[in-house]
C-alpha cells in the first residue's frame, strides 16, 4: 500500500480530554478518530489491526469448537424482562421506536442466544454446542475517560458453550482458559489469569489482565505460587493463601473474561435437553469474552516508547514500513524513486505486508518521525546514502539497531527474518 494513495496522516496535536496513552497515540497516528465521549471511527490503519486481532481470536475460537454466527444488536425488551435485566443492568442502552415498542442495545447477548438454541438442543444428542459471534456493543457507560479501553460503543468477541452437565462444562471452560492464553501470546501480550467473583453462577470466574497504568483494575499475584486474585475478592492482601509468601498488588486492563453461567439463563428461557433416560433437564452454559477493541488500546499501551507504537508482529496493520528519502536533487531523486519502486513492487510479488512511505511533499525527518509513530516490525530505507553502495537500511521498530545490506541480498533477508 502506497501512503500517497492511503487514508494517512499523522497529527500534530490530539485533544486534551484523552488522557490515555493508547488512545493518545493511536489517535496521532491516525488509527482512530474520536466521533464524541467513549465512541471512536476506527480508520484504515485502525481497522487492519482490528481485523488481525479477530483472525487470532477467530482461529483460537474455531480450535476449541466454536462456529461463528452474528446475533443482532437490537433485541426486544421482552427478552430482557424474562431475565430480570431490563431494570437491572444498570449500563443497558435503551430505545423506544416511532411505533411504541422497546428495545435495548445490546451490551451481551445472553438473552438472545438461548432462545435462539432452543430451536437446535432438544435431546443430549445436540450437545456440547459452541457458538460465538464478533460484533459491536453497547453499554451506557458513566465514565469514558480511557479511550478506547472504556467506551460506550466496542467491538466484543462472545463465545457460549451448551452442556450436558457441570463436568462436561468444567472441561470446557479450562479449555477455553487456555485458548485464550494463546490469544494473547500471539497478540504480543502478557495476561495474567486472575481469580474474580462468580457472581451468583459460581464461587469464581477468570479475568485475563495485562499490567498498564491506564489499568483501572488492582490484582493481587503470588511471584511463588502464581496464584492472582482480584482485589474485590481477596481477603488477605499481604501474604500468599497458597504458600504464604508476600503477594505484589498490581494494576491491570482487563481483556477478557470467563463466567460459568450454569443454569441461570437456561432456566429464564426454560431451555431444556432429554438426557439418555429421557429426563427433562436445563442445559448447562458458560460463556467467555474477550474485547476486541479493546485489545487494539492495550497493546499499545503495553508496547510504545518515547517515539511511538512498537507493534507485534502477529497485530501489525502491516509487517514493513519501505521509506523513500529523497535528497532534493532532480537527478538523485530520480533514480532514488525508481529504486525504491521496484523494491516496492518486488515486495509486493513477494506477497509481503508492506506500507510504502513514497510521499514527496514531506521532508526525510518527517517520514521517519512518521515511521516511528507507527511503528510496524521492520523499516527499510532507501536514499542517496544506501544507494551507494547498492544497498538498503533495515531497522527492528523495538531496536535502536540500524543495519545497511545489500540489495542483492534482500531476498535471503527478508526469508531469515
Amino acid at each position: 500500500m502506497k501512503a500517497s494513495k492511503f487514508y494517512f496522516k499523522s497529527r500534530k496535536k490530539i485533544s486534551q480530554e484523552e488522557v490515555a496513552i493508547s488512545a493518545a497515540l493511536l489517535i496521532k497516528a491516525n488509527f482512530i478518530e474520536r466521533l464524541t465521549s467513549g465512541v471512536y471511527n476506527f480508520l484504515p490503519l485502525g481497522l487492519r489491526v482490528i481485523k488481525k486481532i479477530e483472525q487470532i481470536v477467530r482461529e483460537e475460537m474455531e480450535a476449541v469448537g466454536g462456529q461463528e454466527i452474528l446475533m443482532a444488536l437490537l433485541n426486544p425488551r421482552k427478552n430482557w424482562e424474562q431475565t430480570g435485566r431490563w431494570e437491572s443492568f444498570d449500563a443497558l442502552f435503551k430505545v423506544q421506536s416511532h411505533f411504541g415498542g422497546w428495545f435495548a442495545l445490546s451490551p451481551t447477548h445472553e438473552e438472545v442466544i438461548t432462545p435462539m438454541v432452543k430451536n437446535f438442543i432438544h435431546s443430549y444428542k445436540d450437545l456440547p454446542l459452541y457458538l460465538f459471534h464478533i460484533s459491536d456493543k453497547f453499554r451506557d457507560e458513566p465514565r469514558s475517560k480511557s479511550g478506547i479501553l472504556r467506551g460506550k460503543e466496542f467491538i466484543m468477541k462472545d463465545l457460549y458453550s451448551f452442556h450436558q452437565d457441570e463436568k462436561d462444562l468444567d472441561e470446557y471452560y479450562n479449555k477455553v482458559k487456555k485458548a485464550y492464553q494463546r490469544i494473547f501470546k500471539r497478540c504480543g501480550l502478557k495476561a495474567f489469569v486472575v481469580e474474580a467473583s462468580g457472581g451468583t453462577f459460581s464461587r469464581f470466574s477468570h479475568e485475563f489482565q495485562v499490567i498498564t497504568p491506564a489499568g483501572e483494575d488492582i490484582f493481587y499475584y503470588c511471584p511463588s505460587c502464581k496464584f492472582c486474585q482480584n482485589k474485590e475478592i481477596i481477603k488477605n492482601t499481604k501474604k500468599c493463601p497458597n504458600c504464604s509468601h508476600p503477594l505484589e498488588e498490581l494494576r491491570g486492563s482487563e481483556v477478557g473474561n470467563i463466567f460459568k453461567l450454569k443454569d441461570r439463563y437456561s432456566q429464564s428461557f426454560d431451555l431444556k435437553f432429554r438426557d439418555k433416560n429421557g429426563e427433562n433437564k436445563h442445559v448447562m452454559m458458560g460463556c467467555y469474552g474477550i474485547g476486541i477493541s479493546r485489545l487494539l488500546g492495550v497493546i499499545v499501551e503495553a508496547n510504545y516508547d518515547q517515539d511511538g507504537i512498537i507493534w507485534p508482529k502477529e497485530t501489525a496493520p502491516f509487517q514493513y514500513h519501505l521509506v523513500r528519502l529523497l535528497k532534493g536533487s532532480t537527478k538523485e531523486d530520480k533514480i532514488i524513486k525508481k529504486q525504491t519502486d521496484l523494491l516496492y513492487n518486488k515486495m509486493v510479488k513477494m506477497g509481503l505486508d508492506v506500507f510504502y512511505d513514497d510521499r514527496d511533499e514531506l521532508s526525510s525527518g518527517e517520514k521517519l518521525v512518521d515511521a516511528d509513530l507507527l511503528g510496524l516490525p521492520w523499516r527499510i530505507v532507501i536514499s542517496e546514502k544506501t544507494l551507494k553502495n547498492n544497498s538498503f537500511e533495515l531497522k527492528e521498530r523495538k531496536s535502536r539497531k540500524v543495519k545497511l545490506l545489500k540489495l542483492k541480498d534482500f531476498d535471503k533477508t527478508v526469508k531469515a527474518k
